[in-house]
């Protein structure tokens, strides 16, 4: 790979000031090898300063009225809107995102906190009637939503600017204060944020962002007892670590999932192909609901593989900044050699592959498999690649059945023109969310987002988000004296 010399040194972003840090690592491009920029790599003192910046920032925003956070919220979609090109080509750049679908993602941060600077508003309790129980009588009852306090959010390279939206925007709409640490290999996203964010109004403190070893920093966030809540978005393995260490804290853990969408008898086949293709190539499946699985009921199979490949051959590979891109390279050249070594063991097992299967340079190009044996890893683990998987079932009710058959449980679709099938399906997938007519990566950003089993636990979207970040009081007043 090429190297070329550093242009720019990022700071961490602690009590509202650029703070140089004690160790710095270079941070490549994943395409080509470049030298993008050199990034802090916070010691545990310093974690311990953002830490104590978020506490010392917690009277001022909980002070802060509902309409001044809305302010705040409203001024970052501005800035955000002015600065759209820019914020796209960093994600570009550190995630090897090609640039059309960077583009959706800062559309889609924008939309994110244009939701919660609307919620910043609505933030309400309810009244009880307590007068409904014997002792209740002439007293009035109130419930209200208070912030937690200091928010820790560890979130992935995948999304680097809406993933942090989803945790950032809620709790400043909240009222609460954050230590956030980015993923290593996108943290440019995270800075940029910052810098806005600190133009928006922001109070200094409200927002820190280091960067650094997961065992340094991210321990540190999670094991503090000054830290309220850790909302993290990642693999099942280390979700399950932060739970274990995260004592009573509050958790919220958005985690693997290997999707699969579900083709009835029924289907007219070219009114699907092209967004089943979407599902599974965009930003080179690594997308938590990407589409990983594919279950065609027999009737349909060959005709489904035939239109499925062809569409898959016309995807342009190459350099994320090239507009006509549609995969460009996964994040490492470590998980370009776990993919391809996946598809060598289901192919070793049985499978057939139609066509990719091969590299170019961090490319994987996109590759379909059909006849994958059930406990192959690019059936039953979550691929995070460029990588589908078809298979034949005699019925809806089969399809299911292996649907289910996963440890994972995040978002799955079924298409069909039978009701009753898709009503049943919607009953009977062991998933958070059910996508009637539609690839299990649809997601828009205000509706309720997670998973069962090891997807993971807790809801985003902010309304949901916002209920996850903060404590429900309750007031009770006597009239009877």
């Amino acid at each position: 790979m090429t190297q070329t010399r550093v242009t720019k040194r990022q700071n961490l972003f602690i009590n509202g000031e650029w703070k140089e840090a004690e160790e710095y690592t270079p941070l490549y491009s994943p395409y080509n090898g470049e030298i993008l920029a050199e990034i802090p790599k916070a010691s545990i003192q310093e974690a311990d300063e953002a830490i104590d910046a978020a506490v010392a920032a917690q009277t001022a925003m909980k002070k802060l009225a509902a309409h001044e956070r809305s302010e705040i919220l409203s001024n970052l979609v501005q800035l955000l809107e002015e600065n759209a090109e820019k914020a796209a080509e960093i994600i570009a750049k550190e995630a090897a995102k090609p640039l059309t679908t960077a583009r959706g993602e800062v559309a889609r941060t924008i939309q994110t906190y244009k939701f919660a600077a609307q919620e910043a508003n609505h933030i309400y309790g309810e009244t009880l009637p307590l007068d409904a129980a014997p002792g209740g009588e002439k007293r009035l009852a109130y419930t209200k939503h208070e912030p937690l306090g200091v928010i820790g959010a560890i979130t992935p390279f995948n999304f680097p600017m809406n993933l942090v939206a989803h945790k950032v925007g809620p709790a400043i709409a909240t009222g609460n204060t954050i230590v956030l640490k980015p993923a290593s290999q996108t943290p440019l996203s995270s800075y940029f944020l910052a810098e806005l964010l600190e133009k928006a109004g922001l109070p200094a403190g409200a927002l820190n962002v280091i960067t650094g070893s997961g065992r340094v920093v991210g321990d540190r966030i999670v094991t503090d007892d000054r830290v309220s809540m850790i909302t993290f978005t990642g693999s099942p393995e280390v979700g399950k670590e932060i739970r274990s260490k995260a004592g009573l804290k509050r958790t919220t853990l958005e985690l693997g999932s290997n999707a699969a969408v579900i083709v009835d008898e029924d289907v007219d086949l070219d009114r699907i192909i092209g967004r089943c293709v979407q599902g599974a190539f965009g930003f080179q499946g690594q997308v938590c609901i990407s589409l990983q699985r594919v279950y065609v009921h027999e009737k349909l199979y060959d005709a489904f593989v035939e239109k499925f490949v062809a569409k898959t051959k016309e995807l342009v590979t190459g350099d994320p900044l090239d507009e006509k891109t549609d995969v460009s390279a996964l994040i490492s050249e470590g998980d370009v050699d776990r993919v391809l070594a996946w598809v060598k063991e289901a192919e070793e097992n049985g499978a057939e592959v139609k066509t990719g299967g091969k590299r170019d340079g961090n490319v994987v190009l996109p590759t379909v498999l059909t006849n994958v044996p059930a406990d192959a890893k690019v059936s039953c683990q979550e691929v995070f690649g460029p990588t589908v998987m078809i298979n034949s079932v005699k019925s809806v009710d089969d399809a299911i059945a292996e649907v289910n058959n996963s440890r994972y449980g995040l978002q799955a679709g079924i298409y069909t023109n039978n009701i009753h099938k898709a009503m049943n399906a919607s009953d009977e997938l062991e998933v958070g969310g059910v996508m009637i007519n539609d690839i299990p990566t649809f997601r828009v950003d205000h509706m309720p987002y997670g998973g069962v089993k090891e997807s993971g636990t807790g809801r985003e979207g902010i309304k949901y988000a916002v209920e996850e970040m903060t404590e429900l009081k309750l007031v009770v007043v006597n009239h009877n004296i």
